[in-house]
């Protein structure tokens, strides 16, 4: 496996570089309205997956689903993501983020709208599945959109702020959508949420352009966003799928590393998304209106540690460290600070449980800046591919979780060794970041 960066001999110094970009003149900053839309899109993203987990205490009384049936429908959706990840990825290269977002959003909001007409296990079951192979391009033109539009030094918040997303939504809708549920029923949180993913869906292939078909971007801009690292001419080019590529990719430790870290944040990201809910009121008892308030804390958790995990990474690239280090620094203390989620178990007291359950997804927010070091370690020429397959890697947790979790309650009655099994896992991401990870650089494709 090649173990040297050939950019290394040539870049400049960090202070170097970020005195002779900031010099230049900015009359746009084009780039953060796009990041701004990357976020709407996100937040809508998982609201559209979180809703399902809102909806459930009500849809599995009403249409009689018992634990393993709920556990398999919040895991369809991570059945059929993780199988399209990769020729999503693909499509997201080939056709660019604004197409393949357009169309994502506006099919899998459809799909979503489609859920509040179900009538039992199998059509539930079958939208959830088609929800998963819609929304696969959206990490992927995340990824590649952000890689195109934002030098090196501003990647990791670039970054964290678009991932924030998925925190946010749950934190600023869990409250409304709840009140949906109860006051008419739990159809009307697929009807209101798969409404507004098909309007912005529209609105998206209105306003986003990449940076060379962006009219009212700079040239300074351009450069400024060019000479920091950002591909911009990448942003045109369209590639070519092949198998080969794929194994290519694996042939790196970079990436078989961040696969496995990303698995492991994933299933702790996917308790969240899933059962939690259903923990706060079959095992601690609490009411809709305490579900409302707690539900909202480890999320909003989650949004301070990712955007926390960015500033800091980026800052330490300013101050001089390298690329490899600031990157790779949340991902260690994310995922060993994510095995605490084990400590719920020790305690009775509800105030103490979300507070650990807070810190696990501080935590957990933390480690998703591993998008951060997939947006430097892809090939220029299959951004959006690397990205579909570490997010192919890391949603292989999103439908071993909720399954494993649902057994785990359906046979001891309890969530207990569901915590003890999500703490396993992040120790193995913690192994994973500090011991296989190694260097990270952006791998150079062997010519063909």
């Amino acid at each position: 496996m090649p173990d040297v960066d050939p950019d290394l001999t040539t870049s400049p110094q960090p202070d170097t570089v970020e005195h002779s970009l900031s010099a230049a003149p900015l009359p746009t900053r084009r780039r953060w309205f796009m990041l701004s839309l990357l976020l709407i899109a996100t937040i809508i993203n998982y609201v559209d997956r979180v809703n399902i987990s809102i909806a459930a205490p009500f849809m599995a009384k009403d249409l009689g689903l018992d634990k393993i049936q709920m556990g398999l429908v919040f895991s369809g959706f991570a059945w059929t993501y993780a199988l399209a990840l990769v020729p999503a990825g693909f499509i997201a290269d080939r056709f660019g983020s604004r197409f393949t977002y357009g169309l994502s959003l506006i099919t899998w909001s459809a799909a979503t709208v489609g859920q509040g007409l179900v009538g039992g296990f199998a059509s539930l079951f079958g939208l959830r599945l088609a929800v998963g192979a819609l929304e696969a391009p959206a990490f992927p033109a995340n990824s590649r959109a952000v890689t195109v539009w934002f030098p090196a030094r501003e990647r990791g918040l670039a970054s964290s702020i678009y991932v924030c997303g998925q925190y946010l939504g749950t934190a600023l809708f869990t409250g409304g959508l709840l009140w949906l549920a109860t006051t008419y029923d739990w159809r009307h949180v697929f009807y209101s949420t798969g409404l507004v993913g098909i309007l912005f869906g529209i609105a998206w292939l209105y306003l986003y352009r990449d940076p060379l078909a962006c009219k009212r971007v700079s040239a300074a801009e351009l450069k400024y966003i060019e000479d920091g690292g950002g591909l911009v001419k990448s942003s045109q080019q369209r590639t070519r799928f092949n198998w080969r590529q794929v194994g290519e990719l694996f042939g790196y430790r970079q990436i078989w590393a961040i696969c496995i870290g990303k698995f492991a944040s994933t299933s702790a990201l996917y308790f969240f998304l899933t059962w939690f809910p259903t923990y706060l009121i079959e095992e601690r008892h609490l009411t809709m209106i305490k579900v409302g308030i707690f539900a909202v804390m480890p999320f909003l958790g989650a949004t301070v540690g990712i955007l926390l995990a960015g500033i800091v990474s980026d800052t330490l690239i300013r101050r001089g460290y390298s690329m490899s280090f600031a990157r790779k620094l949340p991902l260690v203390v994310g995922s060993m600070l994510g095995m605490s989620i084990v400590l719920v178990n020790f305690t009775d007291s509800n105030l103490v449980c979300i507070a650990v359950l807070t810190t696990a997804f501080f935590a957990q927010g933390i480690a998703s800046a591993s998008w951060a070091a997939v947006s430097e370690v892809a090939p220029k020429e299959l951004i959006g591919l690397t990205g579909g397959i570490t997010s192919l890697a890391a949603n292989i947790g999103g439908i071993v979780t909720p399954i494993v979790i649902g057994g785990i309650v359906h046979a001891t009655g309890s969530f207990a060794y569901a915590f003890w099994f999500i703490g396993a896992v992040a120790l193995c991401g913690t192994l994973s970041y500090s011991l296989l990870l190694g260097r990270l650089y952006r791998i150079q494709l062997r010519a063909r």
